[in-house]
């Protein structure tokens, strides 16, 4: 089953990322994985050390496009669209339970020719590159996770309450929507994912929650930032668990889901100049 609800919505999703892909210079990277080709947006200086960026769920790399100019200024960039999501990737989506997206990131960071490479991840995109370090912590060198899930379960208040706003309709939607994310009905973020959830399938079923074992295993530097309003994620768990690992993580108090800034630039930069970038 393709991951779209139809085919004019998946080319009005596409049609929408490529105009956004206009706006800020970068390279095109199609390359080839044991899951399908994978779209990929670079950019910054060749001999910069290397950050991986994975977008959330329901997103792809136009997430990043306001923090491209501050990050190529340090980091040779690669903005990954994860397979299985509203991108240009390929629509497979293997199950989250096995070894297969990490096989996948290993084919991509082996093509651009990272040995080792930190990431700056949103939401799920932190799962993943959480689910990679735990399984290749030799070639993760810093993680910088926003609001990532997979460290406790998904609240299910808002699954509820959503459900009772798309009664309402459109205007249901929108409220639903801005809760989660913490954001205005009025916010454009707010409006692109009503655009695609009206044009995409979403992932479904709980997403694996990472064990104490597998989180001891995090050897890299780890920070992460979560909305202490988060509806969606229990940050207070998040914030426990990672901590216990070693992690700094800092709540924002008043936020949901979606976090405005940049403070993990500084964790970022700070982390390749202590030389952990090193292979």
């Amino acid at each position: 089953m393709t991951i779209y609800k139809s085919e004019a919505g998946a080319r009005l999703l596409r049609e929408r990322y490529l105009e956004a892909l206009k706006a800020w210079p970068h390279d095109e990277l199609r390359i080839p994985t044991p899951e399908g080709e994978t779209f990929v947006v670079a950019a910054g200086p060749a001999e910069a050390s290397p950050l991986v960026l994975l977008h959330g769920s329901g997103s792809n790399s136009a997430e990043w496009a306001h923090r491209f100019p501050a990050l190529i200024e340090h980091f040779r960039v690669y903005a990954v669209d994860i397979i299985g999501e509203p991108g240009l990737s390929a629509e497979t989506r293997p199950p989250l339970t096995t070894d297969r997206y990490a096989g996948w990131l290993d084919a991509v960071l082996d093509h651009v020719g990272a040995a080792r490479a930190a990431f700056l991840t949103s939401s799920f995109g932190g799962w993943l590159a959480l689910d990679y370090a735990t399984r290749r912590p030799e070639r993760v060198a810093a993680l910088a996770l926003r609001c990532p899930i997979g460290l406790g379960p998904m609240k299910k208040g808002f699954v509820v309450k959503a459900v009772l706003l798309a009664l309402l309709g459109e205007r249901g939607r929108r409220r639903s929507v801005a809760g989660v994310l913490g954001e205005p009905e009025s916010s454009p973020i707010v409006a692109q994912q009503l655009l695609v959830s009206a044009n995409y399938r979403y992932r479904t079923g709980p997403f694996p929650v990472f064990g104490d074992a597998a989180l001891s295993g995090l050897t890299m530097p780890v920070y992460a930032v979560a909305g202490a309003e988060d509806a969606m994620v229990d940050s207070a768990t998040t914030k426990r668990r990672l901590e216990a690992a070693g992690a700094t993580v800092d709540l924002v108090p008043g936020t949901g889901h979606y976090i405005p800034g940049a403070a993990d630039l500084e964790f970022l930069t700070r982390a390749a100049a202590n030389g952990d970038f090193t292979a």
